[in-house]
């Protein structure tokens, strides 16, 4: 298939590395130093012009692409872009968007402006912290199966009960798999007499249930069932969001905005929320506000150093978990390093999401690990999967290395896989699949 992704930052980046092995990928952006380094660094076409011009999409081959990707920085040349695709040519248009607004009339009016299908930046990454504060200790989640079935990722630190332990020891949850360890730049499958060590990053894919017990073992702080207070950081629409989603959850949520016009508007429009209006970097007004009796600092400020800063502040006075948000995707690991719990990057955020929807022509949902190092895919067995009516056991042999069967759901149940479990057709299987080999992986199954 051939995909023009228009925009070559760290989105049309990352979209471009995740399609390139399996279509004919064509970037467009106007920054010719940017066409350079991924002309170098991904296996894709490159035009440089402007991705609104008839004439550039004609440049790329607009009159064969099955799919355009805009993911420019401004919402509104997203939109054009879809528009000026859809008049010479027929592609399935997606469009990245940050303004919440925009993607709600999209929705009232699916297929306006020439858009198809729509990313909000801002709801996606608002979403994902919701998602993450669920667990405590959890770096990624996401869920399966209509909900029934449940992956996350996390870190393994050094006081960790599980550092030292083999899987074998670990492995006392109901209904959870222990799909990989992520150890440095290796993704090992385990087996049940491999050890876990501090620094692992380990997966793992089970019920809900099981998930979140595992969750507490591996870090003690409450999670979001037992929360009782969030304090937001910030007024932008990321910290609006996952305001009104907090709410929605029923959670007493503090929000804190410096500016005082802002700071009202969103006590207008947030009628569960708290609205405090101060400097959060002030020390001496989180004592005084008593912040350190939350269970969550979310750092939603508009610049990476102040989101660092604010959580730090917020772990100096006693706060045990704060989730900040990482506009500089290189920064995270360095801000998880020195105190930041975890950073949530929506630039990824937004990746995955349309990398995930693209996935989902063959797959029922996806979820990207890593910057998509590996891949949780869940897929319905038909009469052609190497899965039909066969033992997981013997079925496995004829996968390659680097697949794990996590769980399987039938008829609305949770199967925890065993060697010997039969899988049967329209079963839904959700998979840990190491990307190197997803095609194969998604071909077989």
């Amino acid at each position: 298939m051939r995909v023009i992704v228009v925009g070559a930052g760290q989105v049309g980046s990352n979209i471009a590395a995740s399609l390139e092995h399996d279509h004919h990928v064509v970037v467009v952006d106007t920054d010719p130093s940017r066409i350079e380094a991924i002309t170098y660094s991904h296996d894709v076409l490159t035009v440089q012009g402007d991705g609104t011009a008839i004439e550039t999409l004609e440049e790329a081959g607009i009159e064969n692409a099955e799919l355009v990707i805009a993911s420019t920085d401004i919402d509104e040349t997203n939109i054009v872009i879809c528009g000026a695709a859809k008049a010479v040519g027929d592609p399935f248009t997606i469009a990245r968007v940050k303004q919440t607004g925009l993607l709600r009339t999209w929705e009232r009016s699916k297929g306006a402006f020439g858009v198809d299908f729509m990313v909000g930046t801002n709801l996606q990454t608002a979403q994902s912290i919701v998602r993450i504060a669920g667990l405590p200790g959890a770096h990624d989640a996401e869920t399966f199966a209509g909900g029934l079935v449940q992956m996350a990722e996390f870190e393994v630190m050094a006081d960790s009960p599980l550092a030292g332990e083999t899987v074998s020891d670990a492995d006392r949850y109901e209904s959870l798999t222990f799909a990989a360890l992520l150890r440095g730049d290796d993704i090992i499958i385990p087996a049940g007499e491999t050890v876990i060590r501090a620094g692992d990053a380990i997966v793992v894919i089970g019920s809900v249930e099981s998930v979140r017990s595992f969750a507490d073992f591996v870090t003690p702080p409450p999670s979001l069932e037992d929360v009782r207070e969030i304090v937001i950081v910030g007024g932008d629409e990321i910290a609006a969001q996952t305001a009104r989603l907090f709410e929605a959850e029923g959670i007493d949520t503090r929000l804190i905005e410096q500016d005082p016009a802002r700071a009202r508007e969103l006590a207008e429009t947030l009628p569960e929320t708290l609205v405090l209006q101060s400097d959060a970097t002030d020390i001496d007004f989180l004592v005084r506000e008593h912040v350190d009796e939350s269970d969550l600092v979310v750092a939603a400020l508009d610049s990476d150093e102040k989101n660092l800063l604010v959580s730090l502040l917020a772990k100096r006075v006693g706060v045990e978990r704060t989730i900040g948000v990482v506009e500089a995707s290189e920064y995270v690991d360095l801000f998880e390093t020195v105190g930041l719990d975890v950073g949530v990057n929506p630039r990824l955020v937004t990746a995955e999401e349309i990398t995930r929807f693209t996935r989902a022509r063959r797959t029922e949902n996806v979820a990207m690990l890593e910057s998509d190092r590996a891949e949780v895919l869940e897929i319905e067995v038909g009469s052609n999967s190497v899965l039909f009516e066969t033992p997981i056991e013997e079925a496995i042999a004829d996968l390659p290395d680097g697949i794990v069967i996590g769980a399987i759901t039938r008829d609305g149940e949770l199967i925890t896989p065993r060697g010997e479990t039969v899988v049967e057709g329209d079963d839904h299987v959700v998979v840990f699949v190491d990307t190197r080999v997803v095609d194969k992986a998604t071909a077989a199954l």
